[in-house]
């Protein structure tokens, strides 16, 4: 899936926040980069940190709410 198509579908998962998805991507980013196991069923050896988080956004296998 195309970069264009992953944000637009992980838009849609944090009703359309894009500050709020810049935010869990970065957070989820730094996790993957400081140890965290990706939980996406396929190989992300040769793949970013921020591409990962944002596949495991757009594909619902993170789920990214506000806290209030």
């Amino acid at each position: 899936m195309r970069t264009e198509e992953l944000t637009a579908k992980a838009l849609e998962s944090v009703k359309y926040d894009k500050y709020l998805l810049a935010n869990a991507v970065g957070k989820r980013a730094e996790a993957i980069a400081n140890g965290a196991k990706s939980v996406l069923a396929i190989d992300v050896s040769d793949m970013k940190y921020s591409d990962i988080a944002l596949r495991e956004i757009a594909e619902g296998k993170i789920i990214v709410s506000l806290e209030e």
